[in-house]
């Protein structure tokens, strides 16, 4: 198998044209159809899991949740229409059933819902047969099917009652049928007829009644199988109770008016606690509440789809018609679907706050494409997606954090697309002209524009100094830089397809529907090589890193390798087409796009079997893919207008391994006016700032004024009030004296009449429990005697019954006997009967027969006379006819008549009514906003009065932190003689530092002496070796030369190429000019070096093991010290507040009564001392002390840590430096 896997990361996009294509499974997770998969969006967390479609899957048509919001149904099509229902409390979301059609021939089902308790399952299928079929899903059983249309009306939507597992409700056009499921069939409850109407979605409101939309933008309540109540979305409701003639009337009415304004259509109807919300046309949503009064709704929100700035048209964006609308489980998140694949939501909570205001959606995560994606590109500085698409669009994605960076519509279709290696710019092919544009902070502005029309394909080079653009079938080369047309490669005869760069950009390849593949010199701009096949059609190219393989695509149904012109290999895809191809940077694994969506991993080198992963990917062809330049991301697009990026990974789950780690750019463009614009406004938002400050310091400045005089006031009051009730509380307290004592007296009393009566009881007691003990033994003596008796009646009855069964059983063998003879004499006359009931039955079909031919000759006459009578009473007919035709059209004429009048009548006695209706809705409003305003009102005098309290304890507060700030600064001082004596040490600390790196930097000039002498050994061990080799290959040349020893001549000739082969003149200029003295020396140097440095190295181990011991005794001794100075702070702050408590305390007291405040004080004294148990007499000699104390640890810490530099000079640094106390 393949030796990458990829895993679907995360997808761009939505599928429309599935029914409830949004669904909701919590308040943070939204569930709706991307490609071919499930996606399974959480909101707060941005991050995405995939349910993956049914392969060879031909579509996706409709989805489901359960109302417990544990299963999804899933409608697809294979061979057969089939429903997949997924568990999603399951980490895998794994399959839980498969429901199919059974029997019954079903290509498709367009709506589906689960009964309330999740346990049943309906599914309506498509046309011609309109079956509805109820399943009990976990057992994959069909229990009822019913045919819910005889006429070809389609039906729209199928729904369980939310209170009822039994009634269904059924819409479409012209229909709308509740069904109730009873004695195991679907049995139709009597509804009326809606021949006109075209009912498009429903909801259930009650057990009862039913809200149904249309196509002409009518509301319409159903209640009971009668039409209850009807409005149009745009009007005001047409209010009042309606039976079915009022109704068909109504109808008849608004006929002219409809046809002559189209109504938006009522798309969707999702029911709430409060009421329905419903899309009333494009880019629409209301919601409606319940009113006063029992029957009837009230519209009380309009929300709209905003308009887009970055398109062409901002109001097209408001043009979306609403295709799906869910409320989230508790109520407070609206998410819709629109038809342009887009996702929008509103929070519920904002809307009851801001009511009155006109309310927009906001995208549930960001904008995608509507149409067909055409271009995709990546760069190498940027981790950026830039595609383009035929909604006129080019977006600009981000795949590490999955978000839309940038996005802009243009007035043509753009047809390719192009990044430049650095990112910054972007290249785009349209029908008229190719556009270089910059990728600013905000926006992708225009910079130069080509003249090659029809650019249905662009690369720009792996340099990025030139770009590749197609027309046609002409390559145009263009320079970044210059912008000059440097080259036109002209040679194929059909339209190129797809073209891709060589790693050096010395070559171009192309390929197109001519089935030429070519392969171009850049610089000369000549055709190297080609392969031509005119059977195929090519469509997608790729190149091997080396850039000796060409992998090619198109129409045959194969991947093909090529080499050197000639095709090297050939694999088989089974029946597909491939669309696309691309090879990963390290060249292990091909990847393949497939014209049904798929996406094919491949291994390479090719194997001609079957040897590829299939994923599941999109809903229709794929049209291109790329793979990041870190081999990490392989990105795919289609024509269903879906991104996915998906993960490469190994079959362990690792990711894969960078030869190279990509550090990504984050340099952006920006104009000099963009960026003066937001300088000045800065500019000015800061001086605004700055007067506003001045402005709030004023107005604080003047109520702190008015404050203190009311604050004076107040602590007047508040002393006299303290007076009265300490006077209070003494008369209370001598009155609890005096009604303790009388409480203790009652007790003493009830506490000895308890006794006496506990007596009393206990004596009563054992006399019954005397009595009671002797009755039990008399019974029991009774109870062992009837025992005795019933164990001897027992054994009398069973002997008698063993003889009465013998007796029984001899009878009934006897009887036995006699009825078998019987039954033989019986089966005997039985066959004689069957012998003459034969016989007479032969009899009687014959005698049958020649009566039936009697009876056909008698018939046969009395026909043709009563042919002629018919045709002579159709002559008679025909002239009625035509007399009651013309009687008929006078009085349809005069009924038209009548009917236009009434319908007149009618239309304006309902304006009438709406009329009166809205005024005392208004009435009713202006007394409700009257009583808000009162409550606001008490609201605010109430909020005054708190903020005068408030404002009040802020003074007492604020005069307390003056004195503490007294009591503090002595103490601040101190601590900054701490700070400076530990910035001292800190310096100390940083000089030790410098020499450890002055250390450092002498061991690594050491270390880089050592290499160049490992260099030196290592060339001349080669020499050595290079030298040896020599000797070998001289000794056997000299070997062959003994062998012509008794041959003179010979031998001279053989020394003479022994001479010219080894010997050079360069060796014997080496070899003369050799000293043996310089050798030793060298020699010599050498050894001396290593023995330094050995002991160097030596030496450097002793040090940094005594150097790291000393360092982490000093930092335990600095954190010790850190831990000594906080628990002294904390000390100090414990003294500050106990001294402040005893000054308030003797303040208040000092003016009533000086005797309270001395018992206070020794009241107080033991509390503060809980911690200490000493008595503190005088806080201010204490405080001094603990002050002179600190100061003598300091100094002996500081005497430590000079004895400890003197003693080690060079110690290493410490990792990091201690925190500054003011921290602390």
């Amino acid at each position: 198998m393949a030796a990458l896997v990829a895993q679907c990361h995360h997808v761009f996009g939505l599928r429309t044209g599935v029914a409830n294509n949004v669904c909701c499974v919590d308040e943070q997770t939204v569930i709706f159809p991307s490609g071919n998969n499930c996606v399974r969006y959480n909101i707060d967390q941005k991050c995405q899991r995939f349910i993956p479609g049914l392969e060879k899957s031909q579509g996706m048509y409709a989805l489901a949740i359960s109302p417990n919001k544990r299963y999804l149904a899933v409608s697809e099509r294979g061979e057969r229409a089939m429903i997949t229902v997924y568990d999603l409390q399951h980490e895998q979301c794994r399959k839980r059933k498969v429901l199919t059609g059974g029997d019954l021939a079903v290509f498709e089902f367009v709506s589906m819902c689960f009964s309330p308790d999740s346990k049943y399952f309906i599914a309506q299928s498509g046309g011609p047969d309109w079956m509805l079929l109820y399943w009990m899903w976990e057992r994959q059983k069909v229990i009822t099917t019913v045919k819910t249309t005889i006429v070809p009306n389609p039906i729209s939507q199928v729904s369980f009652s939310p209170y009822d597992n039994t009634q269904i409700c059924v819409t479409g056009y012209g229909v709308l049928k509740v069904f109730r499921f009873m004695e195991g069939i679907l049995k139709q409850t009597a509804f009326q007829k809606l021949d006109t109407q075209n009912i498009l979605c429903h909801a259930w409101v009650s057990e009862e009644r039913i809200i149904a939309g249309t196509e002409k933008g009518r509301l319409m309540v159903f209640e009971s199988g009668d039409l209850h109540w009807d409005m149009s979305v745009v009007s005001k409701a047409s209010q009042g109770p309606a039976d079915n003639k009022s109704g068909c009337s109504r109808s008849a009415s608004l006929k002219k008016k409809e046809i002559q304004t189209e109504m938006p259509r009522v798309t969707v109807i999702t029911a709430y606690s409060k009421g329905f919300a419903c899309a009333a046309g494009p880019g629409k949503v209301l919601l409606y509440e319940k009113t006063e009064e029992k029957d009837h709704y009230r519209k009380t929100r309009e929300i709209r789809i905003p308009q887009d700035p970055c398109r062409s048209d901002p109001g097209r964006a408001e043009q979306q018609q609403i295709m799906s609308l869910v409320i989230t489980p508790t109520e407070e998140t609206v998410v819709t679907s629109t038809d342009f694949n887009q996702l929008y939501s509103f929070t519920l909570s904002t809307a009851e706050m801001s009511k009155g205001e006109l309310a927009h959606f906001e995208h549930l995560s960001h904008s995608f494409h509507s149409g067909s994606i055409t271009g995709l590109s990546v760069c190498i500085r940027k981790p950026i997606i830039a595609t383009c698409s035929l909604d006129q669009s080019v977006r600009i994605w981000n795949f590490e954090t999955n978000i839309l960076e940038l996005y802009k519509e243009f007035q043509e279709e753009a047809f390719c697309i192009a990044l430049h290696p650095s990112g910054l710019y972007v290249l785009v092919g349209f029908s008229s002209k190719l556009c270089l544009m910059n990728l600013l902070i905000d926006d992708i502005r225009l910079f130069k524009e080509f003249t090659v029309r029809g650019c249905r394909e662009c690369a720009f080079s792996n340099g990025g100094h030139i770009f590749a653009a197609v027309s046609g079938n002409i390559i145009h080369i263009f320079s970044t830089t210059t912008f000059e047309n440097i080259l036109n490669l002209k040679g194929h005869n059909a339209k190129v397809l797809s073209i891709i760069w060589s790693g050096d950009d010395s070559r171009l390849v192309s390929c197109g529907m001519d089935g030429a593949v070519y392969e171009w010199n850049t610089l000369t701009g000549k055709r190297e090589s080609e392969s031509v096949l005119k059977s195929c059609s090519y469509t997608g190219i790729s190149l091997s890193p080396d850039n000796k393989s060409i992998f090619v695509v198109g129409t045959d149904y194969t991947l093909k390798e090529i080499q050197d012109c000639q095709i090297l290999r050939e694999v088989s895809s089974e029946d597909v087409t491939y669309t696309s191809v691309v090879m990963s940077r390290s060249g292990r694994t091909l990847f393949t796009g497939t014209s049904i969506g798929t996406v094919r991993v491949i291994r390479y080198p090719l194997s001609l079997q079957r040897e590829w992963i299939e994923y599941q990917a999109h809903a229709s062809a794929v049209t291109k893919m790329v793979i990041t330049f870190d081999d990490q991301y392989l990105l795919s697009v289609s024509k269903d207008g879906c991104l996915i990026t998906w993960k490469l990974i190994d079959k362990e789950g690792r990711g894969l391994k960078r030869d190279k780690e990509l550090c990504y750019a984050e340099e952006i463009l920006i104009t000099k006016t963009d960026l003066e614009e937001k300088n000045q406004i800065m500019l000015e938002l800061r001086t605004r700032m700055e007067e506003l400050k001045m402005e709030n310091d004023y107005q604080l400045r003047l109520k702190d004024m008015n404050y203190n005089d009311k604050m004076k006031d107040l602590t007047e009051t508040f002393n006299h009030q303290m007076e009265s009730l300490n006077t209070k509380i003494q008369i209370l307290k001598t009155e609890k004296g005096q009604l303790e004592a009388k409480h203790q007296e009652v007790m003493t009393d009830s506490q000895k009449k308890h006794s006496k009566e506990v007596q009393d009881l206990e004596s009563t007691s054992s006399k019954k429990l005397l009595l009671e003990y002797e009755k039990y033994k008399e019974l029991q003596g009774k109870s062992q005697i009837m025992q005795a008796n019933y164990k001897l009646q027992l054994q009398t009855m069973v002997q008698e019954k063993e003889a009465a069964l013998q007796g029984l059983t001899l009878y009934y063998e006897g009887t036995m006997k006699e009825k078998e003879l019987l039954l033989e004499q019986c089966q005997e006359e039985a066959r004689m009967q069957l012998r003459e009931f034969e016989e007479s039955k032969r009899q009687m079909e014959e005698d049958s027969d020649h009566e039936i031919q009697d009876l056909r000759l008698r018939y046969e006459r009395l026909l043709t006379e009563e042919r002629e009578t018919n045709l002579k009473m159709k002559g008679d007919t025909g002239i009625i006819k035509k007399k009651f035709s013309s009687l008929q059209k006078e009085i349809d004429d005069k009924n038209m008549q009548f009917e236009r009048m009434k319908g007149e009548q009618n239309r304006l006695q309902a304006v009438i009514k709406s009329m009166e209706k809205d005024t005392q809705t208004l009435k009713k409003e202006i007394l409700e906003r009257d009583e808000t305003i009162q409550d606001k009102e008490r609201r605010m005098y109430d909020l005054k009065k708190k903020n005068q309290e408030l404002e009040k304890f802020k003074f007492v507060l604020d005069y307390k932190i003056k004195e503490l700030r007294k009591q503090i600064e002595p103490r601040e001082d101190d601590i900054k003689e701490m700070r400076d004596q530990i910035q001292e040490m800190e310096k100390e600390l940083d000089s030790f530092h410098t020499q450890d790196i002055k250390q450092q930097l002498n061991i690594s000039k050491l270390s880089v002496k050592l290499a160049a002498t490992e260099n030196e050994l290592h060339k001349e061990i080669q020499r050595v070796l290079d030298g040896q080799a020599l000797m070998k290959r001289f000794k056997t040349d000299l070997h062959n030369c003994v062998a012509f020893i008794q041959e003179p001549q010979r031998l001279k000739l053989a020394i003479k190429d022994l001479h010219e082969r080894y010997i050079h003149k360069s060796d014997m200029m080496d070899i003369a000019g050799l000293d043996n003295a310089i050798q030793m020396e060298y020699a010599r140097h050498q050894e001396h070096l290593e023995r330094s440095l050995a002991s160097m190295k030596q030496k450097l181990a002793r040090t940094s093991m005594g150097h790291s011991t000393e360092n982490v005794k000093i930092m335990q001794e600095n954190v010790t010290l850190i831990t000594e100075i906080n628990n002294l702070r904390g000390e100090l702050r414990l003294l500050r507040s106990q001294v402040h408590n005893y000054e308030t305390q003797l303040r208040l007291n000092n003016k009533g009564q000086k005797q309270q405040a001395a018992e206070a004080k020794d009241n107080l004294a033991p509390r503060s001392s809980i911690h200490d148990v000493v008595h503190r007499l005088n806080l201010h000699d204490e405080k001094e002390m603990v002050i002179q104390l600190q100061k003598v640890e300091i100094r002996q810490l500081r005497q430590e840590i000079r004895d400890m530099s003197v003693k080690h000079p060079h110690r290493p640094p410490s990792s990091p430096k201690l925190p500054s106390l003011a921290h602390l």
